[in-house]
C-alpha cells in the first residue's frame, strides 16, 4: 500500500492526531521524498511500543542520542512496510527474537521535533519525524541486548510508572496517549 494511502486509511484517537495526520499528508503531497533521510526537514520512523504478556511492563532502550527512556524504533529508510520495518527496530534495538503485533493497523501517529545532534561524527541539523507506531507482545523470557551505538541500556519498565524515567516532556503525551489507546484494545 502507497504510504499516503496508509495514512489516509488511519483513523485518528484524538485531536493531536488529527492535526498531525494533516501536516503528514501535506508534507506527502510537497516531498516526493518523505521515506529516505535525504529529505532533512521531514522523514517517516517506526517504532514499537512494546508490552509484555501480562501488558503491565513496557521495554524500552536507554538512548544515547536524547539521553532518555525511549521506545524502539528507527527511520523507514525507503520502505513502505511500516510494520516490518517497527519489528526489525526493536529486534535490533533490544536483541529480542520474536516481536508479534497485537494490532496489525497504525496504532499511534505524530509528527516529533528532533533537536540537532551529532550522529556519528556528523551533524544532522533539527528535522521532524513522522513517526508511525505498532502496538507489539514480546515474552519477557527473551534475551535482551545493548546495541552499543544507539542505546546504553534495554529493560522492561513497569508500565505504571515508567512515565517518572522520561525526561523528554514532549514525549510524555505521546506515552500516555498509546497507553490509554492500548488499554481501550486490550479489554
Amino acid at each position: 500500500m502507497l504510504v499516503k494511502e496508509q495514512i489516509e486509511k488511519y483513523i485518528p484517537y484524538n485531536e493531536q492526531e488529527i492535526k498531525d495526520k494533516e501536516m503528514i499528508l501535506k508534507y506527502c503531497s510537497l516531498f516526493d521524498d518523505v521515506l529516505t533521510r535525504s529529505n532533512e526537514i521531514v522523514h517517516f520512523t517506526c517504532s514499537g511500543f512494546v508490552l509484555n504478556e501480562k501488558k503491565d511492563k513496557v521495554l524500552m532502550i536507554y538512548h544515547n542520542i536524547y539521553n532518555t527512556w525511549a521506545w524502539p524504533g528507527g527511520h523507514a529508510d525507503g520502505e513502505t512496510d511500516f510494520l516490518s520495518v517497527a519489528i526489525r527496530e526493536v529486534q535490533e534495538e533490544t536483541g529480542v527474537n520474536k516481536v508479534t503485533p497485537i494490532v496489525k493497523d497504525i496504532f499511534s501517529l505524530e509528527t516529533l521535533p528532533v533537536a540537532g545532534h551529532v550522529k556519528h561524527g556528523k551533524y544532522v541539523p533539527s528535522h521532524i519525524h513522522i513517526s508511525v507506531s505498532y502496538l507489539l507482545e514480546v515474552s519477557e523470557n527473551e534475551t535482551l541486548k545493548i546495541k552499543e551505538d544507539e542505546n546504553s541500556n534495554v529493560g522492561w519498565l513497569p508500565l505504571n510508572t515508567f512515565l517518572d524515567t522520561i525526561t523528554e516532556e514532549h514525549s510524555k503525551p505521546i506515552y500516555r496517549k498509546i497507553i490509554e489507546k492500548a488499554e481501550l484494545n486490550l479489554v
